[in-house]
């Protein structure tokens, strides 16, 4: 059976971290909101892809004027956030139609490659589920109750999105109760005990929170 694929691109951010009064999702990057360059990203991984926004609702008359300065035509369905990036993945999923399969996507990383949309789409439609991930190149340490202390750096991956899953897990999963160790979609899919399939991201889709992080992407455009 055909599954249609979706893209729920999450942008909830408000810029504290980067002390600015515009949300860092709108903050231009060679004269582009970031946002934006995420939702193309998708749409050249394929044209016919249902790209579902989720924006806080004091943001979307806004989002439209911007989409009108910027001539920015990509289709896309805009759904109202919630009160947490939980319940507005819960408002996302509410768009989608089954059969599917669903990536979940941070609006501020604006560098996924379409070579990591395509591993995590092809990785989903065989597992069922596949998320992105990088190696550590930094030494890491654990602490502990006496200290701290060096850990096997190889046995941990960093994590990235998308986030793509078959649709019916991922509605099934988002109908749990909220736990506070529900840090990505993978997180509260893993918690009905679901099998995690690891793919290979791609180093430059960081997740844009602090003036460095943007520095580094203007520097990457």
């Amino acid at each position: 059976m055909n599954k249609t694929k979706f893209a729920i691109i999450v942008a909830g951010g408000k810029g504290e971290r980067m002390q600015t009064d515009i949300p860092k999702q709108f903050i231009e990057i060679q004269g582009k909101p970031i946002l934006m360059y995420s939702i193309e990203n998708f749409n050249r991984y394929d044209i016919s892809i249902q790209i579902i926004l989720v924006l806080p609702s004091g943001q979307i008359e806004f989002w439209h004027t911007l989409c009108k300065k910027h001539a920015f035509e990509i289709p896309h369905k805009i759904v109202t956030g919630g009160q947490s990036r939980f319940d507005s993945v819960i408002n996302g999923l509410d768009a989608v139609k089954l059969p599917a399969l669903v990536a979940v996507h941070d609006g501020v990383r604006p560098l996924v490659s379409v070579e990591t949309i395509t591993r995590c789409f092809e990785s989903a439609e065989k597992y069922g589920t596949a998320i992105p991930v990088i190696e550590l190149v930094d030494s890491i340490r654990q602490i502990t109750e006496t200290g701290n202390q060096s850990v096997d750096r190889n046995a941990y991956k960093l994590v990235q999105t998308p986030q793509i899953f078959d649709g019916e897990i991922l509605k099934k999963a988002y109908k749990q109760d909220f736990s506070p160790l529900f840090t990505d979609d993978a997180s509260v899919v893993e918690a009905m005990g679901t099998k995690i399939h690891l793919v290979e991201g791609n180093r430059e889709n960081i997740k844009i929170t602090t003036e460095f992080d943007l520095r580094i992407a203007q520097i990457t455009m």
